[in-house]
């Protein structure tokens, strides 16, 4: 495979730099070289090709020689049009990965590099938002045949992995890793709460503390991005539609309103709903002058961009990743990395240490689909416990941190009823 010409790269001439920030996170990432040692002894991809959809960037880069190094041919495009970085496309070219991938392609660029990275017709997948898996169950059904399953990274492709299997449409099985606990406890919370403010304080140059922070949903990347900005200094209010989590959001200290009172307190909004339009017209109406609007779901919906350029009368870019909207009544309101993931597209995303856990799932979790598919049926799936806990065991490992185990005894007395 010559996949210096197969691939739709901006620049090879990149490539070094994209080749010290692999090295870099490599190091960085302690579970998923222990996977890697023990993909090249057992080769559970051979044979087989892999496709690819994540944020194109270090951390992804070393997943997929990960994987490649399981024997697989691997094919690999971005999963947001902000967060791919050319650098590290090239590198991944040299390293003999197919590429499809450019930072802030046009729509129709972008859906071409997800159509072509699935023309190479891969037996198994990695999606991130179920972009590959929409278009396999829709436009492009002629490929679907040869997919043994794959493995989903975020809430929102889950999500629409749910909606699939519920109208009994779901032609393959599909791991459920951002379900694993060692997702969500680790990279929605700890990876989200840190990359966030990463990516919205680099961008702004503003203080944080004394401020008012509204976060608009409370799941684990929600409390993540509360507690940090509680770390930061700010007062901070949290939105939800869930009765639970705000009754949560409140015992862990935060002020809890519906969004049409929060918008007029904040200084800064971050969304990490999954849904669409959870900042709207009434919202962007009360809000205060230089509000600053950020979000961190997959999908550049949750704040509504249309109504927010309808209601100004003019807009401008102030700064790299920061568009101004003035009002009708002069306030100015900034929407950061176009609605975008703010941690990603204004940033460099998770940090190693903590991609290193969710991408040993990922790739733990393909090799178990590949051996399982057969056996399992046309389903989601939650990543099994036993892969779940190896993970955490290998982080440990990694961090010199031993824990205690259960005697005879005690494991006999846990499993009786009897005093």
């Amino acid at each position: 495979m010559n996949t210096v010409s197969e691939s739709i790269v901006k620049d090879m001439s990149l490539a070094h730099s994209g080749h010290l920030k692999i090295d870099w996170v490599k190091e960085h990432m302690p579970v998923l070289n222990r996977i890697r040692e023990r993909f090249e002894k057992e080769q559970p991809f051979a044979g087989l090709k892999v496709a690819i959809s994540l944020h194109l960037e270090a951390k992804t880069a070393y997943l997929a020689k990960v994987v490649q190094a399981g024997g697989a041919e691997v094919t690999i495009t971005g999963s947001n049009p902000l967060s791919t970085q050319d650098d590290i496309c090239a590198a991944l070219v040299e390293d003999g990965i197919r590429v499809f991938a450019k930072y802030n392609p046009d729509p129709a660029e972008y859906k071409e590099h997800l159509i072509k990275t699935l023309e190479t017709r891969p037996d198994l997948i990695i999606d991130d938002g179920g972009d590959l898996v929409t278009i396999l169950h829709s436009e492009r059904r002629d490929l679907l045949s040869q997919v043994r399953g794959g493995a989903e990274e975020t809430t929102t492709g889950i999500l629409r992995l749910k909606a699939l299997e519920k109208e009994g449409k779901l032609e393959f099985p599909m791991v459920a890793v951002n379900d694993a606990f060692c997702k969500y406890l680790f990279d929605n919370r700890y990876g989200t709460g840190q990359s966030v403010w990463d990516g919205i304080n680099r961008t702004t140059n503003l203080v944080v503390a004394g401020k008012t922070v509204v976060v608009a949903g409370y799941g684990w990347c929600g409390k993540g991005v509360a507690m940090r900005a509680k770390g930061l200094g700010a007062k901070v209010i949290v939105t939800e539609i869930d009765a639970i989590k705000a009754v949560e959001a409140y015992m862990d200290g935060f002020k809890v309103m519906p969004m049409s009172e929060a918008a007029k307190h904040g200084d800064y909004f971050v969304t990490v709903t999954g849904n669409r339009d959870v900042i709207r017209k009434e919202h962007f109406e009360v809000m205060k002058d230089g509000a600053i609007l950020s979000n961190a779901g997959h999908f550049d919906v949750e704040v509504n961009k249309v109504e927010l350029g309808a209601l100004s009368t003019s807009k401008r870019i102030v700064r790299k990743d920061i568009e101004e909207f003035v009002m009708a009544d002069g306030r100015k309101l900034y929407l950061l990395a176009e609605g975008r993931l703010v941690n990603l597209a204004a940033g460099d995303g998770h940090p190693a240490e903590i991609m290193d856990m969710t991408f040993a799932l990922q790739a733990v979790s393909l090799a178990y689909v590949n051996e399982q598919y057969q056996n399992i049926g046309k389903k989601v799936l939650n990543v099994p416990y036993e892969l779940d806990a190896m993970v955490a065991q290998y982080k440990l490992e990694a961090l010199n941190i031993g824990i205690d185990k259960l005697t005879d005894e005690q494991k006999a007395y846990l499993d009786s009823w009897v005093e």
